[in-house]
């Protein structure tokens, strides 16, 4: 399916006329007909019943709104690559954590949203996954969790999150503080399962730190699924504590004991980058208190 076939299909969908929707595209009837057929031979089902009046199916009106949407989508992106291009409108290509959104990235991406002529990308991703975008120069700011040693990437820690041992509803140990002793005994939720390493490992890391080891019961890619595996009961796990603003009845939350369980949010950036737009982020960053207390932003060591 070719780009031509949807602007082709359009008019005609608009006109319901072969002829005028020939010369509306300024080509000949014949070679429309052909290309509304191969659609449809591309879409295994008829888009159009060719009677007298013309009438789309019901496939063919579903088939004509998608189109517009897509056509509309098209016709943005073509904008504002042109407006970029000339230096009228900026693009800033944002990656984060799905974590980072309870605490660090709203509030940034709201100030950015006010300035009508920037365009922000914005790209679910881990760590592992921003470092490439950027050193591809796929987007230009990245926010994650681990620690990534390479010589192209400049890292900052933003701030240390407290980790929270999150506990099906009801479980013994829910409405206590807990040691990472008395975690270590129970199965355990790790995400992500890929690419490593990850916040699992950041994880793994803190109990082994303390000669510990965990059982893990399930692995799962996403923080959200992971809560919803430990609300079945498959185990516990630690998150972020900025995740506790999602209330769930089937799952609670406890503090643990040990001041060294943390996660750092940190934000990542192509090395030597002094563009105006990475610029104006980290300014941003600052002014709207989202680094860490004093002694405020540190290079992300270890």
């Amino acid at each position: 399916m070719e780009l031509r076939h949807l602007r082709y299909f359009k008019v005609l969908a608009e006109t319901l006329n072969f002829t005028r929707a020939a010369e509306l595209l300024h080509i000949a009837q014949p070679p429309l007909s052909r290309q509304i057929s191969q659609l449809e031979d591309q879409l295994g089902t008829l888009l159009v019943l060719r009677e007298r009046p013309l009438r789309l199916t019901e496939a063919g009106r579903f088939f004509y709104e998608q189109t517009c949407n897509v056509l509309r989508q098209l016709e943005q992106i073509s904008e504002n690559t042109r407006r970029i291009g000339e230096g009228q409108r900026q693009w800033l290509g944002i990656g984060f954590a799905p974590s980072t959104l309870y605490g660090v990235l709203p509030e940034l991406i709201r100030e950015l949203r006010r300035d009508a002529e920037l365009q922000l990308g914005l790209n679910e991703m881990t760590t592992v996954q921003q470092v490439e975008a950027l050193k591809s120069g796929r987007i230009d700011i990245a926010f994650g969790r681990i620690r990534i040693e390479d010589s192209a990437i400049t890292q900052q820690v933003l701030r240390e999150d407290p980790l929270v041992a999150v506990l099906p509803s009801g479980h013994a140990l829910a409405g206590q503080a807990l040691t990472l002793e008395q975690l270590a005994s129970e199965p355990f939720v790790l995400y992500p399962a890929n690419p490593r390493p990850s916040y699992a490992d950041h994880i793994l890391a803190l109990f082994a730190h303390h000669g510990l080891s965990v059982k893990v019961s399930q692995w799962s890619n996403e923080l959200q699924t992971a809560l919803g595996l430990v609300a079945a009961g498959l185990g516990v796990t630690l998150a972020p504590a900025s995740v506790q603003q999602q209330h769930r009845p089937d799952i609670e939350y406890a503090n643990l004991l040990d001041p060294s369980a943390v996660s750092p949010i940190i934000l990542s950036r192509r090395k030597g980058d002094m563009s105006p737009m990475v610029q104006r982020c980290l300014a941003l960053i600052e002014q709207v208190n989202l680094s860490a207390p004093a002694p405020g932003i540190r290079p992300a060591t270890g």
